[in-house]
């Protein structure tokens, strides 16, 4: 059994402010959630965090993204550091942090080698920037990742694309629009909305993403978390609410299976705004889900 270290990245650089002057809260994730006791529940090995630079609200006049020079500084010293926690065999669980946090893992697993991406998220984040009217990397970060936008942040050490565009699953999304869902459905990337994945079943779509990743004889595979995959009534506490999503009952169902495999090289836990949160009902009830369903899957 791998090794688990949580590993915080507590960055809010893909985000707009939630208000003029207001930096986006999820950066005190990783610290919210050692105050609900979520580090001692999983007991990882170690602890490593790996602070953000400094938040600016203001757009790059050539890309019109925020904060690009500061994300890709950043997405560098975090593939430092987990490129050296993947060749230990150890299994990060991070913690962000916005959706940009993928930017650095993506990064490390190229440089190890071939892997799969499982983007559990409300949103697809695949999408062009001429579509964001925030120009935050954490609304199209999936499509950055598989090799699509700026080369500032495609190409950081001439790694584009850092996860092969088919072998990214976009599964969760409940924005149903045309516009917004053509950008994924025009790619090689598979696409399961939430309507699909109930359709198929959990079971079947994770069994599925499992045989890809088998039979494509992938390195591994990434499991990103956006808690906003969750209904928006057990978890409301996020920078773009939508109605419906996952019942703890399914999200918990498709995590074990996703756990569960021999392949999984790491995850991360992004968007849990505790600004949002201020009595830390919703943090706690997601706490105790996820870390039942973690320890059991890994054997803690």
């Amino acid at each position: 059994m791998k090794e688990i270290f949580i590993v915080e990245f507590p960055s809010n650089l893909g985000l707009k402010e939630p208000q003029a002057g207001k930096e986006p809260g999820v950066k005190d994730l990783p610290d919210w959630l050692w105050k609900h006791s979520f580090h001692k529940i999983i007991n990882p090995k170690d602890t490593i965090r790996l602070d953000a630079p400094k938040y600016s609200n203001h757009k790059d006049s050539e890309t019109n993204i925020l904060n690009i020079d500061s994300l890709v500084t950043y997405a560098r010293e975090q593939a430092y550091l987990l490129n050296n926690l993947l060749t230990q065999h150890k299994l990060p669980l991070i913690i962000g942090g916005d959706c940009s946090i993928l930017l650095g893992a993506a990064i490390a697993l190229k440089q190890k080698g071939n892997y799969g991406l499982f983007y559990l998220d409300g949103h697809t984040d695949f999408m062009d920037i001429s579509l964001s009217e925030t120009g935050g990397v954490g609304g199209m970060i999936a499509s950055i990742v598989a090799g699509k936008g700026h080369e500032k942040l495609t190409n950081i050490l001439n790694l584009s694309p850092y996860i092969q565009e088919e072998n990214v699953w976009c599964v969760g999304n409940r924005e149903y629009d045309d516009e917004y869902e053509n950008e994924i459905r025009n790619a090689a990337a598979v696409y399961v909305s939430l309507e699909e994945l109930r359709k198929q079943g959990i079971k079947a779509c994770a069994k599925n993403f499992l045989l890809q990743v088998e039979s494509k004889k992938l390195d591994g595979f990434w499991l990103h978390i956006d808690v906003d995959v969750l209904n928006d009534h057990i978890m409301p506490c996020v920078d773009s609410r939508t109605p419906d999503g996952l019942s703890y009952a399914e999200f918990n169902e498709l995590l074990s299976f996703l756990l569960e495999s021999k392949k999984l090289s790491g995850l991360e836990i992004t968007i849990l705004d505790p600004d949002l949160d201020p009595d830390g009902k919703y943090t706690k009830d997601f706490i105790a889900n996820f870390t039942t369903v973690f320890n059991a899957a890994l054997n803690v």
